[in-house]
């Protein structure tokens, strides 16, 4: 499939979804569209992977009046019917290749056809079906998975019989929309990106928990899989370990593994964590759902800051998780509040404690002390690190000086839902080659638009370049010296760096005196040849 076609489903189920949800908030209604195309995914992987397990035994040429008959929906349930005896080591196979299993019942062919027929059961399966997949579908791997989808709610209905029906309309539209779409990983992965970009700009600034606008999420993904001591070589072969501390939807972890297996080289596995319980099982979703196996990621749940990942609470270094590529858009600014334990905490003993009135350096100290020796980590940040001062002044100061800090890049404002203001990343490693700072003042290059600003392809391509190639360009980028930073006290500030202003031209007295001398003398010219047309009409002088 195209695209152009991908790009078309993703609109397609948006007009679908902005029809049906009625009075309900975006980010309500979000929940529910995104759990149907994710069990529409689920199912037909998993009927597509059974007639290849099952081969000529699978009936798929049964008759619709057979099948109506029989009250099925699908040839698959027909099979688990007649071979009962035999479910248990299919089932055991399908856990083998693709890791999870479906009873036909809970299938979405079998939920579209409920939901044709308007069957008053719709609403009991589909509720049967979710805590089906959270508990067994994949053992106990994603329980919670559907923990804030209610069908239930009123916001579906008043009465047991309206939300069913609801669910019904719903239900039957999406299947519509999207039945003559290809079921792929890739269409429906694009497609689930797209509504979380759609119900993104919809929900404003809730929508800063979970989502990161493809062009930024490019950017980062794209600095993160050069080679960190020579990117102009390329994107590195093999990432052992990608993680992203704040995941939300988990689009930039999955940027970030695209852009590997785009030039022919793997990752091993990808780590996310996200604290809001809705945005942690969108996160799940979405990785399943751009086809990715339960044993190729892990995404966890829980406060970054309070570091309640077991997994990275390992105090023995030697056996101390490290990542290859960091990624991050954390809370902007957020108040927190560091407890005394917290001085002594691994992640900030040598720097000091960010302050309770923004943890943006809270969140980059976490994510830089799991960072791998050859590393890169690239994370978004409001602009006020680059020059606050008090205990953010000394963490920065720190950092510069042990060389950590590789590249400022400073983006236009009005790029994200969340927030209009202009951001910066930054880009650390812990074996930095060259001894200067990187700035980029890309603020004044992006496209307008009437809700938000964008980056065009140009605008990206331009931003890598000077990063891959350390270019200075005028008014655009240039290489710092540690010791003028320094003389600035360590200042980032960019524009001190990176003035994007133009010099205003010089002006030649002399020269302006000789035109006006000119301009005066044909004044009178023109005045007195005027004066001698009114002579002759006998009319009064000027």
């Amino acid at each position: 499939m195209t695209k152009k076609e991908q790009q078309q489903l993703g609109k397609t189920l948006w007009e679908i979804a902005d029809n049906l949800r009625g009075a309900m908030n975006a980010d309500d209604f979000r929940d529910y569209m995104l759990s149907f195309l994710f069990l529409r995914y689920l199912s037909a992987n998993y009927e597509e992977s059974a007639k290849k397990e099952l081969g000529k035994d699978y009936p798929d040429n049964t008759p619709k009046d057979v099948m109506s008959k029989l009250k099925v929906s699908t040839p698959l349930e027909i099979w688990y019917t007649e071979n009962s005896t035999d479910v248990e080591f299919f089932e055991k196979q399908m856990r083998r290749k693709i890791h999870y299993v479906i009873e036909p019942k809970y299938l979405w062919s079998n939920i579209t056809e409920m939901a044709r027929t308007h069957s008053g059961e719709l609403l009991e399966t589909l509720n049967k079906g979710f805590d089906y997949i959270e508990n067994q579908s994949f053992g106990n791997a994603f329980q919670g998975l559907f923990s804030e989808i209610n069908l239930n709610s009123e916001k579906l209905g008043k009465t047991h019989k309206d939300r069913n029906d609801k669910l019904c309309v719903i239900i039957q539209k999406i299947s519509e929309g999207i039945k003559d779409f290809s079921t792929d990983s890739d269409t429906l992965g694009d497609a689930y990106e797209y509504l979380i970009g759609q119900f993104a700009a919809g929900s404003g600034k809730k929508a800063g928990e979970f989502y990161t606008p493809q062009q930024i999420s490019s950017i980062l993904s794209e600095i993160v899989t050069l080679d960190s001591q020579d990117p102009t070589t390329g994107p590195k072969n093999k990432l052992e370990r990608v993680l992203d501390f704040a995941s939300g939807s988990g689009s930039l972890l999955l940027n970030v593994r695209k852009r590997i297996i785009d030039n022919k080289g793997s990752v091993g596995k990808i780590y996310g964590q996200e604290k809001n319980i809705t945005t942690y099982n969108l996160a799940r979703m979405n990785m399943l759902l751009h086809g990715m196996k339960d044993t190729e990621f892990e995404i966890f749940h829980g406060d970054t800051l309070l570091n309640q990942w077991d997994e990275l609470n390992e105090m023995n270094p030697a056996k101390k998780i490290e990542f290859d590529a960091i990624v991050a858009n954390p809370p902007f600014s957020l108040r927190w509040e560091p407890n005394e334990a917290m001085a002594e905490d691994f992640r900030f003993k040598s720097y000091g404690l960010a302050p309770k009135s923004a943890a943006d350096f809270a969140f980059l100290l976490h994510g830089f002390h799991f960072l791998s020796q050859n590393g890169t980590m690239a994370i978004i940040l409001p602009h006020g690190v680059l020059f606050r001062g008090g205990a953010e002044e000394r963490i920065r100061t720190k950092l510069l000086k042990d060389n950590n800090i590789d590249t400022v890049i400073g983006l236009p404002s009005n790029l994200f839902y969340s927030t209009g203001i202009p951001v910066c990343i930054i880009i650390l490693k812990k074996c930095k080659k060259e001894d200067d700072v990187l700035f980029i003042n890309a603020s004044e290059h992006f496209e307008k638009g009437k809700r938000q600003n964008t980056l065009s392809e140009e605008h990206f391509e331009k931003i890598i370049d000077a990063y891959k190639y350390r270019n200075e360009l005028p008014r655009y980028s240039r290489r710092v010296s540690m010791e003028e930073i320094a003389n600035q006290g360590y200042n980032l500030n960019i524009s001190r760096y990176v003035n994007t202003s133009r010099e205003e031209e010089k002006i030649d007295l002399i020269e302006e005196n000789k035109k006006m001398k000119i301009i005066d003398l044909e004044i009178e010219k023109f005045t007195n040849e005027h004066n001698k047309f009114l002579d002759e009409l006998g009319l009064p002088r000027i």
